[in-house]
């Protein structure tokens, strides 16, 4: 579910973007509801094990709130094959696959359209150490997770052979978002679009997440987060143009190799995720994570996997059209990740053990 559209966590049939075609394609909360309560339920809604430090100071330049139908970027759409309903099943799962791989069944299609929107809050003010509720709001957590997650590639990208790490923002949008591989709206779910190298979610894909899926621990979303991240180191390292020339469907192919080495990227944040401080360097994101945070993003791995949900939508399992890989391989992968804590033992590509 948490695919980079084109590659996302989920792991759905997704077709990697931009490499085939001039721009990547990307791999919801009702309005009714007050700003507050949209983006502060899901804290009490959880049991929650982590603990995450309240005095932490976040570095709010990692993320913004674009709103309802915000965004910028434009773009060439590309249209998502087998374009279902919004919110279905399918269509979740491959929300995250979109940003790497650029397509997939069951999603809405990306367009070039341009909606009118609502702005987003100033996150410098909601998320600020001034605010004593901040991390009861669902955006401040988020972005507590992607301030993790970049910290800790800043380290271990550079252990990779390539440089530098560069890191890139995550962009919160409610309903639907302009973005540079095209337009989407939540039925997308979470992604990675390559072209423009930013991370787009709309933070009610996790009521989706739990109440579909069965993952409705807090963890899973870090998950989430770590698995787009995931696809963007990919692409800062050319794994993801590589895998654009590879098959995109099958139990063996580039896509599901792509989505696994997410996922193990994923396993290797959450494994350094407890070291992570914030942005003066001083203090700890995380007070504390067990080994129930971590077994609720195997759960959520386990969950959204092809074969899972090919089943889940009544269909018979068919590995021809296995895009992220099956439940056991990403609970797997994940646990690779973590249990070595190095992302150079994610090597999807050189084994065919997958």
């Amino acid at each position: 579910m948490y695919r980079a559209l084109t590659n996302g966590p989920l792991g759905l049939p997704i077709k990697i973007i931009g490499y085939r075609n001039a721009c990547p394609d990307p791999v919801r909360h009702s309005m009714d509801e007050t700003t507050h309560n949209r983006h502060s339920h899901r804290h009490t809604a959880i049991g929650v094990t982590m603990e995450l430090n309240e005095q932490a100071e976040l570095d709010t330049s990692q993320a913004k709130d674009l709103g309802r139908g915000g965004g910028g970027g434009g773009g060439i759409g590309i249209p998502i094959p087998g374009g279902g309903g919004r919110g279905g099943i399918i269509g979740i799962v491959v929300a995250v696959l979109i940003a790497l791989l650029g397509g997939g069944f069951g999603l809405n299609a990306m367009t070039n359209g341009d909606e009118g929107g609502q702005a987003g809050d100033d996150l410098d003010q909601v998320c600020s150490t001034a605010n004593p509720d901040r991390l009861q709001d669902e955006r401040c957590r988020n972005l507590l997770y992607v301030n993790s997650i970049q910290g800790y590639w800043q380290k271990a990208y550079p252990e990779l052979g390539n440089g530098k790490y560069e890191p890139t923002i995550t962009n919160f949008f409610q309903e639907a978002v302009n973005t540079g591989c095209g337009q989407a709206d939540s039925g997308v779910g979470p992604f990675y679009c390559p072209a423009d190298q930013k991370v787009y979610i709309d933070l009610s894909f996790y009521d989706e997440l739990a109440t579909r899926f069965g993952a409705k621990g807090e963890f899973a979303q870090p998950y989430v987060l770590a698995h787009e991240y995931g696809h963007h180191v990919q692409n800062l390292l050319g794994t993801n143009a590589k895998a654009g020339q590879g098959d995109q469907s099958g139990p063996k192919s580039a896509s599901v190799r792509l989505e696994l080495q997410a996922d193990c990227y994923a396993g290797a944040w959450a494994k350094h995720a407890s070291e992570s401080k914030d942005r003066t360097g001083e203090k700890p994101l995380f007070k504390s994570i067990t080994e129930a945070d971590v077994s609720q993003a195997i759960d959520a791995a386990e969950a959204i996997g092809d074969d899972s949900i090919q089943e889940r939508s009544g269909g018979r399992v068919n590995p021809d059209q296995f895009t992220h890989g099956t439940s056991e391989q990403r609970k797997r992968w994940f646990s690779q990740g973590y249990d070595q804590g190095d992302p150079k033992t994610c090597d999807t590509f050189g084994t065919d053990q997958l």
